[in-house]
């Protein structure tokens, strides 16, 4: 009698054999063949590739060129025209405000014809690039007419009266006017005085001095506005009027009296006249603004009004 045995289907066998190869078949049939992924990867398509591939150069590139523009136009050298009342080095410092400003391609830009506000005395500031590491900044400045003193502060004007600046400090070149009255001061508006017309005279004097290259320390106007400059020890007396004969004049007479302490006559000087006198001071005598004026003229200093 034979023996019941039972039998167990191991994996491996025909059946799961042949349940590959028709898998198999159908993957061939498909024209394609699925690979294993991670899970949660997601397949990039060409179009994004692309897109990816794009970006990469694009930014590359234009870092490259960032680079290049950084060390290329890097600003080493820097020339100021214009400036007077302020020095090389506080003109760039007020350019040069950010690292961006060490680059001279950014400053032409920033600052092409551009005005410059709250800045004293400035009214534009332009740059150029003169080569790739070099730079020009012209300085064009409002025109300043002179300064009065009033409560141990100088006090800037423009040729319409306008005080422009109140300092502490002394900018040089710039005379000081005094003679004229006022009781108040208000920065950014006119000087309060009786007579407006005087700060055009003061501008016309100031401007004819400059054409001559002549500097005077200080301007005076006594009550009848007859004007006198001061040059160190030396005061020299335009009286009223006719001030383009009388400063040319002062172009060949002020060398000749370098040293010299004294005032010089120019009041009654006109073309082609040999009227000029300078009067020495006497020795050991302190001239002081209130003896330096002769009873002739009976001009006394004037002072800001209480």
């Amino acid at each position: 009698m034979a023996t019941k045995r039972d039998f167990k289907l191991m994996p491996g066998g025909k059946g799961e054999k042949a349940g590959r190869r028709k898998e198999n078949t159908g993957r061939r049939a498909s024209g394609r063949e699925e690979k294993t992924r991670p899970a949660g990867e997601a397949r990039l398509s060409p179009g994004r590739r692309a897109i990816l591939a794009f970006l990469a150069v694009f930014f590359c590139l234009t870092a490259g060129a960032v680079l290049f523009a950084a060390n290329r136009f890097r600003v080493e050298n820097i020339t100021v025209e214009g400036n007077l009342h302020y020095t090389r080095e506080e003109i760039i410092d007020m350019v040069m405000t950010d690292r961006l400003s060490y680059n001279s391609l950014y400053l032409t830009l920033k600052y092409r014809n551009r005005k410059i506000e709250n800045i004293p005395f400035i009214q534009t500031m332009s740059v150029s690039v003169e080569a790739p590491d070099s730079i020009r900044i012209i300085v064009y400045e409002k025109t300043v007419a002179g300064y009065v003193e009033y409560m141990g502060r100088f006090l800037y004007f423009d040729r319409d009266g306008v005080v422009v600046e109140s300092s502490e400090t002394r900018t040089m070149g710039v005379p000081q006017v005094t003679g004229v009255q006022f009781d108040h001061v208000v920065l950014y508006e006119p000087l309060p005085v009786e007579d407006a017309s005087i700060f055009q005279q003061i501008l016309s004097i100031t401007q004819m001095l400059s054409k001559y290259e002549i500097v005077t320390d200080k301007i005076f106007f006594n009550e009848s506005d007859s004007v006198t400059l001061y040059f160190g020890d030396v005061r020299v007396r335009l009286g009223s009027g006719n001030y383009e004969e009388k400063i040319m004049q002062l172009q060949h007479i002020l060398p000749r009296l370098e040293g010299e302490s004294g005032v010089l006559k120019l009041e009654n000087y006109t073309e082609g006249a040999d009227n000029i006198t300078f009067e020495r001071d006497e020795t050991g005598v302190l001239q002081t603004p209130e003896t330096e004026e002769t009873a002739e003229t009976e001009e006394t200093e004037g002072t800001p009004a209480e």
